[in-house]
Protein backbone atom coordinates (compact mmCIF):
# COMPACT_ATOMS: atom_id res chain seq x y z
CA UNK A 1 0.00 0.00 0.00
CA UNK A 2 1.36 3.30 -0.58
CA UNK A 3 1.68 4.80 3.30
CA UNK A 4 2.90 1.30 4.45
CA UNK A 5 -0.62 0.61 5.81
CA UNK A 6 -1.26 -2.70 7.20
CA UNK A 7 -5.22 -2.22 5.87
CA UNK A 8 -7.59 0.12 4.35
CA UNK A 9 -11.50 0.40 5.34
CA UNK A 10 -14.02 2.96 4.50
CA UNK A 11 -15.85 5.25 6.71
CA UNK A 12 -19.29 6.21 5.38
CA UNK A 13 -19.17 10.50 6.14
CA UNK A 14 -22.09 12.61 7.44
CA UNK A 15 -22.43 13.88 3.30
CA UNK A 16 -23.01 9.96 3.21
CA UNK A 17 -19.97 9.58 1.25
CA UNK A 18 -17.23 6.57 1.88
CA UNK A 19 -13.51 7.77 2.74
CA UNK A 20 -10.77 5.93 2.81
CA UNK A 21 -9.66 5.11 6.59
CA UNK A 22 -6.31 4.30 6.78
CA UNK A 23 -5.15 1.52 9.57
CA UNK A 24 -1.62 0.73 10.53
CA UNK A 25 -1.70 -1.69 13.89
CA UNK A 26 0.42 -4.25 15.47
CA UNK A 27 -0.95 -7.58 16.03
CA UNK A 28 -1.83 -7.33 19.29
CA UNK A 29 -2.32 -3.20 20.17
CA UNK A 30 -2.76 -1.88 23.71
CA UNK A 31 -4.19 1.38 22.76
CA UNK A 32 -4.92 3.64 19.61
CA UNK A 33 -4.91 6.52 18.47
CA UNK A 34 -7.16 8.20 16.14
CA UNK A 35 -5.61 10.66 14.28
CA UNK A 36 -6.83 13.90 12.31
CA UNK A 37 -4.67 15.22 9.51
CA UNK A 38 -4.19 18.92 8.47
CA UNK A 39 -4.99 21.06 5.75
CA UNK A 40 -4.45 20.14 1.96
CA UNK A 41 -3.27 16.92 3.63
CA UNK A 42 -4.21 13.55 3.95
CA UNK A 43 -4.55 10.39 6.51
CA UNK A 44 -1.81 8.47 4.68
CA UNK A 45 0.58 11.45 6.19
CA UNK A 46 0.53 10.03 9.38
CA UNK A 47 2.43 7.05 8.08
CA UNK A 48 5.78 8.41 10.18
CA UNK A 49 4.49 8.76 13.64
CA UNK A 50 2.11 5.42 12.79
CA UNK A 51 4.82 3.36 11.88
CA UNK A 52 7.06 4.71 15.25
CA UNK A 53 4.00 3.70 17.34
CA UNK A 54 3.21 0.56 15.86
CA UNK A 55 6.70 -0.99 16.94
CA UNK A 56 5.61 -0.06 20.14
CA UNK A 57 1.99 -1.83 20.09
CA UNK A 58 -0.37 0.96 19.50
CA UNK A 59 -2.62 1.13 16.38
CA UNK A 60 -3.25 4.71 14.59
CA UNK A 61 -6.58 5.17 12.27
CA UNK A 62 -7.02 8.04 10.48
CA UNK A 63 -9.37 8.71 7.25
CA UNK A 64 -9.21 11.42 4.40
CA UNK A 65 -11.63 13.87 5.42
CA UNK A 66 -14.41 15.46 3.62
CA UNK A 67 -12.54 17.83 0.69
CA UNK A 68 -9.28 16.15 0.98
CA UNK A 69 -10.30 12.92 -1.07
CA UNK A 70 -8.46 13.03 -3.67
CA UNK A 71 -8.95 16.92 -4.90
CA UNK A 72 -6.74 19.60 -6.24
CA UNK A 73 -8.69 21.87 -4.66
CA UNK A 74 -9.98 21.49 -1.05
CA UNK A 75 -13.28 23.07 -0.08
CA UNK A 76 -15.84 21.87 2.45
CA UNK A 77 -19.83 22.87 3.12
CA UNK A 78 -18.70 24.03 6.90
CA UNK A 79 -16.30 23.30 9.38
CA UNK A 80 -19.12 21.35 11.18
CA UNK A 81 -19.06 18.56 8.58
CA UNK A 82 -15.40 17.86 10.23
CA UNK A 83 -17.25 17.71 13.38
CA UNK A 84 -19.88 15.72 12.63
CA UNK A 85 -17.36 12.96 10.34
CA UNK A 86 -14.64 12.99 13.56
CA UNK A 87 -17.78 12.05 15.57
CA UNK A 88 -18.95 8.93 13.11
CA UNK A 89 -15.06 7.95 12.90
CA UNK A 90 -15.04 7.74 17.20
CA UNK A 91 -17.59 5.59 16.77
CA UNK A 92 -15.85 3.36 14.46
CA UNK A 93 -13.22 2.99 16.57
CA UNK A 94 -14.42 2.20 19.65
CA UNK A 95 -16.40 -1.04 17.54
CA UNK A 96 -12.99 -1.65 16.22
CA UNK A 97 -10.81 -1.44 19.18
CA UNK A 98 -13.38 -1.93 21.89
CA UNK A 99 -11.88 -1.41 25.05
CA UNK A 100 -8.64 0.07 23.98
CA UNK A 101 -7.76 3.27 25.38
CA UNK A 102 -7.83 6.25 22.70
CA UNK A 103 -5.69 8.97 22.27
CA UNK A 104 -6.88 11.84 19.94
CA UNK A 105 -4.02 13.09 17.58
CA UNK A 106 -4.18 16.25 15.57
CA UNK A 107 -1.50 18.34 13.28
CA UNK A 108 -1.85 21.61 11.99
CA UNK A 109 -5.85 22.61 10.89
CA UNK A 110 -6.49 18.81 12.52
CA UNK A 111 -4.80 20.19 15.88
CA UNK A 112 -7.77 23.05 15.19
CA UNK A 113 -10.30 20.39 14.92
CA UNK A 114 -9.21 18.26 17.47
CA UNK A 115 -9.29 21.07 20.01
CA UNK A 116 -12.56 21.89 19.04
CA UNK A 117 -13.32 17.91 19.94
CA UNK A 118 -12.46 18.00 23.23
CA UNK A 119 -13.81 21.13 23.95
CA UNK A 120 -17.21 19.81 22.86
CA UNK A 121 -18.23 16.80 20.98
CA UNK A 122 -15.69 14.43 22.95
CA UNK A 123 -15.79 15.90 26.07
CA UNK A 124 -16.19 13.84 29.09
CA UNK A 125 -15.36 10.40 26.55
CA UNK A 126 -14.16 8.21 29.29
CA UNK A 127 -12.43 6.08 26.51
CA UNK A 128 -10.62 8.78 25.37
CA UNK A 129 -7.28 9.43 27.29
CA UNK A 130 -5.55 11.89 26.05
CA UNK A 131 -4.23 14.48 23.22
CA UNK A 132 -1.72 14.93 20.75
CA UNK A 133 -1.47 18.16 19.10
CA UNK A 134 1.19 19.31 17.21
CA UNK A 135 1.76 23.24 15.34
CA UNK A 136 -1.77 23.23 15.77
CA UNK A 137 -3.62 26.08 13.36
CA UNK A 138 -4.60 28.12 15.83
CA UNK A 139 -3.65 31.68 14.38
CA UNK A 140 -2.44 31.63 10.51
CA UNK A 141 0.95 33.15 9.97
CA UNK A 142 0.45 33.95 6.57
CA UNK A 143 -0.21 37.37 5.98
CA UNK A 144 -3.42 37.90 4.15
CA UNK A 145 -3.83 41.43 2.60
CA UNK A 146 -6.73 43.42 4.52
CA UNK A 147 -9.15 43.79 1.73
CA UNK A 148 -9.08 39.83 1.22
CA UNK A 149 -9.88 39.42 4.95
CA UNK A 150 -13.05 42.10 5.19
CA UNK A 151 -14.48 40.63 2.03
CA UNK A 152 -13.85 36.91 3.53
CA UNK A 153 -17.50 36.27 4.28
CA UNK A 154 -19.37 38.04 1.30
CA UNK A 155 -16.94 36.19 -1.37
CA UNK A 156 -17.60 32.43 0.78
CA UNK A 157 -21.07 33.33 0.09
CA UNK A 158 -21.04 34.61 -3.37
CA UNK A 159 -18.10 32.94 -5.41
CA UNK A 160 -17.48 30.00 -2.38
CA UNK A 161 -15.41 27.88 -4.91
CA UNK A 162 -13.25 30.43 -6.06
CA UNK A 163 -9.48 29.92 -5.18
CA UNK A 164 -7.43 31.44 -2.67
CA UNK A 165 -4.56 32.91 -3.94
CA UNK A 166 -2.07 31.08 -2.38
CA UNK A 167 1.67 29.76 -2.77
CA UNK A 168 3.36 26.97 -2.93
CA UNK A 169 4.85 26.05 0.53
CA UNK A 170 5.34 22.56 0.33
CA UNK A 171 9.56 23.36 0.59
CA UNK A 172 9.09 24.70 4.07
CA UNK A 173 7.18 22.50 5.53
CA UNK A 174 9.98 20.20 6.84
CA UNK A 175 13.85 19.99 6.59
CA UNK A 176 13.45 15.89 5.43
CA UNK A 177 14.03 16.16 1.23
CA UNK A 178 12.89 12.50 1.12
CA UNK A 179 8.85 13.45 2.99
CA UNK A 180 9.09 16.61 0.66
CA UNK A 181 9.96 14.52 -2.37
CA UNK A 182 6.71 12.11 -0.95
CA UNK A 183 4.68 15.32 -0.89
CA UNK A 184 5.47 16.67 -4.28
CA UNK A 185 4.57 13.23 -5.99
CA UNK A 186 1.08 13.46 -3.49
CA UNK A 187 0.20 16.44 -5.14
CA UNK A 188 1.07 15.06 -9.08
CA UNK A 189 -0.87 12.63 -8.28
CA UNK A 190 -3.95 14.81 -6.43
CA UNK A 191 -3.77 12.78 -3.34
CA UNK A 192 -2.30 15.71 -1.56
CA UNK A 193 -4.10 19.18 -2.54
CA UNK A 194 -2.75 22.34 -3.63
CA UNK A 195 -5.37 24.59 -3.53
CA UNK A 196 -7.89 25.72 -1.60
CA UNK A 197 -11.64 27.48 -1.74
CA UNK A 198 -12.54 30.89 -0.02
CA UNK A 199 -15.18 29.01 2.01
CA UNK A 200 -12.47 26.72 3.19
CA UNK A 201 -10.60 29.67 4.31
CA UNK A 202 -13.66 31.58 5.67
CA UNK A 203 -14.53 28.06 7.94
CA UNK A 204 -10.72 27.31 9.22
CA UNK A 205 -11.08 31.82 10.23
CA UNK A 206 -14.65 31.28 12.07
CA UNK A 207 -13.03 27.91 13.79
CA UNK A 208 -10.05 30.09 14.75
CA UNK A 209 -12.37 33.00 16.15
CA UNK A 210 -12.48 32.89 19.84
CA UNK A 211 -10.94 29.66 20.60
CA UNK A 212 -8.58 31.19 23.09
CA UNK A 213 -11.10 32.48 25.27
CA UNK A 214 -12.40 28.78 25.15
CA UNK A 215 -8.84 27.15 26.01
CA UNK A 216 -8.98 27.28 30.02
CA UNK A 217 -12.01 25.60 30.00
CA UNK A 218 -9.97 22.31 28.70
CA UNK A 219 -10.07 18.92 30.83
CA UNK A 220 -8.38 16.27 28.51
CA UNK A 221 -4.26 15.13 29.31
CA UNK A 222 -2.56 17.00 26.37
CA UNK A 223 1.13 16.66 24.63
CA UNK A 224 1.45 19.88 22.73
CA UNK A 225 4.33 20.37 20.40
CA UNK A 226 5.17 23.66 18.27
CA UNK A 227 7.46 24.18 15.64
CA UNK A 228 9.19 27.42 16.41
CA UNK A 229 10.23 28.26 12.26
CA UNK A 230 6.45 27.53 11.40
CA UNK A 231 5.62 29.45 7.81
CA UNK A 232 1.90 28.49 8.33
CA UNK A 233 1.00 28.50 11.94
CA UNK A 234 1.89 31.16 14.09
CA UNK A 235 3.76 29.60 16.89
CA UNK A 236 3.87 32.58 19.02
CA UNK A 237 0.02 32.20 19.64
CA UNK A 238 0.10 28.42 19.71
CA UNK A 239 2.56 28.52 22.79
CA UNK A 240 0.46 31.46 24.58
CA UNK A 241 -2.66 29.68 24.00
CA UNK A 242 -1.71 26.41 24.67
CA UNK A 243 -0.02 28.25 28.28
CA UNK A 244 -3.83 28.54 28.62
CA UNK A 245 -4.65 25.22 29.82
CA UNK A 246 -3.69 23.84 33.47
CA UNK A 247 -0.31 22.86 34.02
CA UNK A 248 -1.40 20.01 35.75
CA UNK A 249 -2.98 18.76 31.98
CA UNK A 250 -0.66 19.46 29.71
CA UNK A 251 3.11 18.51 28.39
CA UNK A 252 4.34 21.13 26.23
CA UNK A 253 7.52 21.05 24.04
CA UNK A 254 8.84 23.79 21.45
CA UNK A 255 11.62 22.88 18.66
CA UNK A 256 12.36 26.05 17.47
CA UNK A 257 14.20 25.02 14.31
CA UNK A 258 11.93 23.03 13.07
CA UNK A 259 9.62 23.36 10.21
CA UNK A 260 5.90 23.06 10.57
CA UNK A 261 5.34 19.32 9.74
CA UNK A 262 7.12 18.36 13.25
CA UNK A 263 5.83 14.65 12.91
CA UNK A 264 7.94 14.78 9.86
CA UNK A 265 10.99 16.61 10.93
CA UNK A 266 14.33 15.47 11.20
CA UNK A 267 14.40 15.14 14.97
CA UNK A 268 11.08 13.66 14.72
CA UNK A 269 12.27 10.25 16.77
CA UNK A 270 12.98 11.79 19.17
CA UNK A 271 9.32 13.62 19.08
CA UNK A 272 7.65 10.34 19.18
CA UNK A 273 9.96 9.06 22.01
CA UNK A 274 8.86 11.91 24.56
CA UNK A 275 4.99 11.09 23.02
CA UNK A 276 5.55 7.85 24.38
CA UNK A 277 7.02 8.57 27.19
CA UNK A 278 3.71 10.83 28.00
CA UNK A 279 1.22 7.54 26.37
CA UNK A 280 3.01 5.21 28.54
CA UNK A 281 2.85 7.11 31.81
CA UNK A 282 -0.85 7.65 31.40
CA UNK A 283 -1.67 4.05 30.29
CA UNK A 284 -0.12 2.94 33.54
CA UNK A 285 -1.64 5.73 35.90
CA UNK A 286 -4.78 4.49 37.86
CA UNK A 287 -7.94 5.06 36.62
CA UNK A 288 -8.92 8.83 37.01
CA UNK A 289 -5.79 10.08 37.92
CA UNK A 290 -3.62 12.91 36.20
CA UNK A 291 -0.07 13.94 35.29
CA UNK A 292 1.81 15.35 37.72
CA UNK A 293 2.71 18.19 35.80
CA UNK A 294 4.40 19.81 33.02
CA UNK A 295 7.54 19.12 31.27
CA UNK A 296 10.18 21.83 30.71
CA UNK A 297 10.11 23.41 27.21
CA UNK A 298 12.96 22.43 25.06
Amino acid sequence: MRFSEDKLALLTCSDLVARRIHIWQPEQPRAVILAIHGGMAHAGDYVTPALYFRAHGIATVSFDMCGHDGKKRVDIPGFDSFLDDAELFLQWVKRHYPGLPIFVMGHSMGALIATHLGLARFAGDADIKGFILSSPYYVNAIKVPKVLLLLSDFLAKVFPTMKVPLGSLTEVLTHDRGIIARHVADEKDNVRATEVTVRFAAALTSAQSGLASRLPAWRFPVFGVVAGDDKLADAAASQAMLASISPALLEYHFYPDNYHENFNELNRDKIFGQILHWLDGLLEAPRGSQPEGPASAI
